[in-house]
């Protein structure tokens, strides 16, 4: 039996665990979490009586746990131990006081939201969030536990890429010896189902998720009434820390027409496939879209302001990119401005600065704006950047102390696992000793278009600005899975080297896998591996991955 007391002055908490071993103790303390250990029995012990401290007993002998650190400041009004200390880690609980409902409240159960309070119960807080009824389609009054990455981003769209890819597939195994019958049929309607089958299914696991964490799942629209109070649907919930994890919402802009378009969030849950669609913008949203309506058989037009599209993409990237879609068939259009959309007999027209042209569907993918509408962060004094998002300092702190925000209303990365990764480092901040700061640099990502484009560290522009002296190797190539299918898709992989310390700072690949090489090739950047490392490596053959680390010749030098 372990008995682990919290002790206030005058009076103690006892609760007892009970083990086969010491062994099985101990490795239970550096494994769990204190709040894990709290949640299975601190709460329920609080109900018990208290009784005098010198009646417990020592824990010292048995498993090395020093009961004196369990002494509270006279100061603190909480019952909980402010630290255990075992011999493998240290843990740091700060409970809730009788002042406030919680400990953390938070607004939005995002990717961020729920990473950030299931984190923050492990650490023994009591913790609550709150989130709008669950839509396809977001709007002011409905959401979703999941947020958008779960029900109308990364998720739904991941899987329509995985349908659209069936169809190049198709056309190439005939070089591979393959027939097919007849012409393959594809049923939009059936993948929308199954798509929103399988959101049904990921939303109720987070939501048990959060159950299981013992976090507080309240339904309904959250707003700030002070900078301890949340108001949901007319319900106010007081909380030391105010947690602000709304997300962001795709933009339109305001033009003649605009009530006729479409974005994101209604293509992924659109009634009919269309056979002609223009897409209005040339980031990574407008042109993963492209290519899966593309390669589902509708005629595809993307507009866009820009000479390139992909805007803080690597310039050959950029450029490489532009070449491939253009070769699969997808038009683009660049240096056009959207002036208006209307409505004929015979569908949509979309008017530009360059002229106009009809379609079934007119997508506009021309940004996200964070989500602070209707949150009362006028009341607190909450300060936003130019852009709308909110400001916040390296620990997710914005202007008012106890009020934070991670994720995507603070457009710092807009990418769900810095969502998440900025949610651990809160928890931590909050309830442990160890204030932790995001780490932002360095961070992998893909863009789902076909190819697939991934890069993690600096471009080519950017490695110059901040070293002067970069050597960069390149290569382009036709895939092996592309030679005898006919298939006249290329590949094409970049390294930028800083050529005082050798470090490879930046890495971009265009490819069928770009993405899974990818996150590889981020924890080699990420640890601050070197050119010499990377041609120390073996290449897997045959893959297009060996690439990376067999390029030996440098395509450029540059230098101050």
């Amino acid at each position: 039996t372990l008995t682990v007391v919290f002790r206030a002055p005058h009076t103690a908490v006892v609760i007892t665990f009970t083990a086969m071993s010491q062994r099985a103790i101990a490795g239970s303390m550096a494994l769990q979490p204190m709040g894990v250990l709290a949640r299975n029995g601190f709460r329920s012990a609080m109900k018990m009586p208290c009784v005098p401290a010198s009646s417990t007993r020592s824990l010292a002998s048995f498993t090395g746990l020093r009961t004196d650190s369990l002494a509270l400041p006279k100061r603190s009004k909480s019952v909980a131990a402010q630290r255990i200390r075992s011999g493998v880690r240290t843990f740091s609980v700060k409970a809730s006081t009788e002042e406030y409902d919680y400990d953390l409240f938070c607004i939005g159960a995002g990717s961020g939201g729920v990473r950030a309070t299931r984190m923050s119960t492990q650490y023994g807080a009591k913790v609550a969030v709150c989130e709008m009824p669950f839509s396809t389609i977001s709007s002011d009054t409905l959401g979703g536990v999941g947020g958008t990455c779960v029900i109308r981003g990364c998720v739904p769209k991941k899987l329509l890429v995985f349908a659209s890819k069936y169809s190049e597939d198709f056309k190439d195994c005939e070089g591979f010896g393959w027939t097919i019958p007849e012409k393959p049929t594809f049923d939009w309607k059936k993948l929308i189902a199954n798509k929103n089958t399988e959101l049904d299914r990921l939303t109720g696991i987070y939501g048990r998720i959060l159950g299981g964490a013992d976090v507080e799942l309240i339904t309904g629209r959250g707003s700030i009434v002070d900078k301890h109070t949340v108001d949901v649907d007319g319900k106010q919930y007081t909380a030391k820390n105010i947690l602000i994890a709304t997300g962001g919402r795709a933009f339109v802009p305001d033009i003649p027409g605009k009530e006729l378009v479409i974005t994101s969030d209604e293509a992924l849950d659109l009634p009919e496939l269309p056979k002609k669609i223009v897409i209005v913008g040339s980031g990574y949203i407008a042109l993963e879209f492209a290519c899966i309506f593309h390669q589902m058989g509708a005629e595809v037009h993307v507009f866009y302001r820009a000479p390139k599209p992909l805007r803080g993409f690597d310039e050959e990237v950029r450029d490489f990119l532009a070449e491939q879609l253009s070769n699969k068939g997808i038009h683009l259009h660049p240096d056009t401005t959207p002036t208006a959309v209307e409505k004929t007999a015979d569908g949509l027209v979309y008017k530009h600065s360059g002229g106009e042209m009809g379609a079934d569907t007119v997508m506009f993918a021309t940004g996200r704006k964070p989500n602070v509408k209707g949150l009362g962060l006028e009341k607190v004094g909450v300060e936003l950047l130019p852009s709308g998002a909110i400001k916040v300092d390296e620990y997710s702190k914005t202007s008012v102390d106890n009020i934070w925000a991670i994720g995507d209303v603070t457009d710092r990365i807009n990418l769900t696992p810095v969502a998440l990764m900025e949610g651990m480092a809160l928890s931590k901040t909050l309830f442990t000793d160890t204030p932790v700061a995001p780490d932002h640099e360095n961070v992998p990502a893909a863009v789902f278009t076909q190819p697939q484009v991934a890069t993690v560290g600096l471009t080519e522009d950017e490695a110059k600005e901040k070293f002067g002296d970069i050597d960069v190797y390149t290569s382009s190539f036709r895939p092996m899975r592309n030679t005898i299918s006919g298939n006249e898709g290329k590949e094409f992989m970049k390294i930028i080297v800083d050529v005082a310390s050798d470090k490879v700072v930046g890495c971009h690949v265009i490819g069928g896998d770009a993405a899974e090489m990818m996150q590889g090739v981020g924890i080699a950047v990420k640890m601050g591996a070197t050119k010499a490392q990377f041609d120390a490596c073996i290449g897997i053959h045959p893959t297009a991955a060996e690439e990376l680390v067999t390029m030996r010749s440098v395509s450029r030098q540059v230098r101050k």
